[in-house]
Parts: structure tokens; sequence; C-alpha cells
């Protein structure tokens, strides 16, 4: 099995991706209010600030800061994956596999996720930029502005981004 090594830091400052296990799916986009949902939930037992979020169809990419003295950024997604698996509908989209259903797992999430920590402002802006810039890079939008599920609006209305 492999050891997946992860690096925590308390009151850390993180990107990460989050894919579903059948890339073809829109499920995220298909059920946006689920998924906020269950950010919603998982934060309120777990805090966690969002600086910033884009949803695409089959994944998610994001900045995270954690509580100072909080390093289980695991926890967190574990839970947030949990809470929009348990609530959806089964769907023809579903990843069907022998270790799956061995597991008694839904196929929808792959099972890990991409975390990196961010090092400092240039790391964080740039990362910032990549999560807001993935709508287009992905072709769903010509235009970022034109992307609903994204913070790049927020990000707009405090004048970072024109």
């Amino acid at each position: 099995m492999t050891n997946y090594r992860r690096l925590y830091h308390q009151g850390g400052c993180y990107f990460f991706t989050v894919n579903l296990a059948n890339r073809q799916s829109k499920l995220l986009t298909e059920h946006i209010e689920l998924l906020k949902e269950a950010f919603r939930h998982v934060k309120q037992h777990h805090p966690f600030v969002i600086d910033a979020l884009v949803v695409l169809p089959n994944h998610l990419h994001c900045v995270l800061t954690l509580p100072e003295g909080d390093s289980n950024y695991s926890i967190r997604w574990q839970l947030i994956k949990r809470y929009f698996s348990y609530h959806l509908p089964y769907s023809a989209d579903e990843v069907h596999s022998n270790s799956r259903a061995k597991k008694a797992e839904r196929g929808i999430w792959q099972r890990r996720f991409w975390e990196h920590l961010i090092q400092n402002e240039h790391d964080y802006r740039a990362h910032i930029d990549y999560v807001h810039i993935n709508p287009f890079k992905h072709q769903y939008v010509t235009q970022v502005r034109d992307w609903p599920y994204s913070s790049f609006h927020s990000w707009v209305e405090k004048g970072v981004y024109t």
C-alpha cells in the first residue's frame, strides 16, 4: 500500500484539488447547493476559512486557512465528501469497483486529494489566481467573471480584481 506523506502545519493555509472519481461527471455543478451545504455543515464543527474556491463539474480547487492550533485538513475533506455523498441520490455517474464494494463506498469521489502548503504571499497570490482562472483554462467560459461557481466575484467586490 502506498504511504502518502502529508504536510500538516497548525493554522496553515493550503491549496487543494479534489476530484470526482468519474472525470466525465458533472455532479458538482449539478448539485452545487448540496456541496455548499456540505461545506457549511463541516465548517460549523471544524472551522476553516475559504480564501478562494472554484467548483467545476468534476473537480474543485480551493485555498483554505485552518484555525491556529489546528492542522487536520484531512478530516474536513473526509467529512465534506461524506456529507455530499450521503445526501446525493444514486447516480449512473458513480464509479463501481470491487474495492469500493468491499468497503461499502459510493463511487463519487477519488479517494485522495492533492494539497500544497502555501509558503508565502507570492505563493498565495499565485494559487488564488490559479483557482480563479481555472474555468477559463478548462474552456467552460471565455471570461473568468462568467463562471458562477467561483469566489472570483467576492474578490472583485473586495477590489482585488477589476
